[in-house]
């Protein structure tokens, strides 16, 4: 009996001792993002950009002679179901970093925890202003909802020639909140005029709000909502005949899919056209699509480029210790990103480039870009 408990005993440890050897050999990061639900197409085109990328990296060799491996999880674009996400990453994965969360709601969940976890994080995709604050383990990848927000008010006045605008936003949404506080401070700075119109995360008729913008005489509407919400909100509009331009954010990427005639001749402010004839944009268009079936989002294109930055500061650090790998993303200069060469400020967002782009018989055509120094 002791000699078979020995065995077993044994047995175990080696497996044990296998099993750590073998998550040794990776590089994880975590993913986390709403990959079912309403919102799955952002969480999804963020797994698959990040996918695609360790991909092309391991195919390349890797980083550290190691492979890189993407561990996505469901948070259903939801706060505790993220949070339940980071603790099975950081408890039962190891990952040694974080690209993610996908939304502002739920990386602003998980912030304090991985504070507290010094675990590094280079988000995709969350563009509230205080994600990165305070927490110099966090950075991102994408601009802030402050500069998207008070670029597309300056667009707004200078381009459209906007005095008064409608501002549309989700009350129960951080990302829309943020869009809709900036383009409003800047008309203020400009001395311009506006009128809020709330709606809430569970409403979907919004024929109310959208007869009084049409009743109100306004100039242009500004509506930084995600996709699901703003096909609804055209249409509706549509069929009310209200025939102003609406301008939005990067949540609006993808909504030429199902929304192309309600949505044409509109303009929204982006990370990247899939048009841009750049040849490092070209190829990941034409890798993703070959990879994927269906055209790259501005999502999957920033995930694709926060996974590439993430190794990129690995190798600058030749360290996977946690520390040594924030130091080196604090110190990163990544030039061949398909978003815009990306380096960060001291609160760890990126100075980098932003485009409006306009909808043009289910095209996106690229209006402008604005460079960060003309923030």
């Amino acid at each position: 009996m002791k000699k078979l408990l020995l065995m077993m005993s044994v047995l175990l440890l080696s497996v044990t001792l296998t099993a750590c050897g073998s998550n040794d050999d990776t590089v994880r990061l975590g993913v986390i993002g709403p990959l079912t639900g309403q919102y799955s197409m952002y969480g999804l085109a963020v797994e698959n950009g990040a996918k695609l990328a360790a991909k092309e990296i391991n195919a390349a060799g890797g980083v550290l002679d190691k492979d890189i491996e993407i561990i996505a999880y469901d948070s259903k674009g939801d706060s505790t179901e993220g949070v339940n996400a980071y603790n099975r990453l950081r408890d039962q994965d190891e990952i040694h970093a974080l690209i993610g969360g996908t939304f502002s709601s739920v990386t602003l969940a998980v912030k304090d925890l991985a504070v507290q976890d010094n675990v590094p994080i280079l988000t995709p995709t969350a563009t509230n202003d205080t994600v990165t604050l305070d927490a110099p383990n966090v950075f991102r990848a994408c601009y802030s909802d402050s500069y998207q927000g008070s670029t597309a008010a300056i667009f707004a006045n200078d381009d459209l020639g906007v005095t008064n605008a409608a501002v549309m936003y989700n009350r129960d949404d951080a990302y829309s909140q943020g869009l809709a506080q900036a383009f409003m401070n800047e008309f203020d700075d400009r001395s311009l005029s506006y009128t809020a119109f709330e709606f809430g995360a569970q409403d979907d008729d919004y024929s109310a709000l959208l007869t009084n913008i049409k009743d109100g005489g306004y100039d242009a509407v500004f509506l930084p909502a995600y996709v699901a919400e703003v096909g609804a909100i055209l249409t509706q509009a549509d069929t009310l005949g209200l025939d102003v331009p609406f301008i939005g954010g990067d949540g609006w990427d993808g909504i030429e899919a199902d929304y192309a005639d309600v949505a044409d001749g509109f303009y929204f402010a982006n990370h990247y056209s899939k048009t841009d004839e750049t040849a490092n944009v070209q190829d990941f268009v034409t890798n993703y699509t070959e990879e994927y079936g269906e055209s790259p989002n501005a999502l999957a294109a920033l995930a694709y480029d926060a996974v590439y930055a993430m190794v990129e500061a690995i190798g600058d650090a030749d360290s996977l210790d946690a520390d040594d790998l924030i130091a080196a993303l604090s110190a990163l200069s990544y030039e061949d990103a398909v978003t815009g060469a990306i380096t960060f400020d001291e609160n760890g967002d990126p100075i980098k480039s932003i485009t409006i782009i306009q909808v043009v018989d289910g095209v996106h055509e690229v209006f402008a870009k604005v460079e960060a120094e003309d923030e």
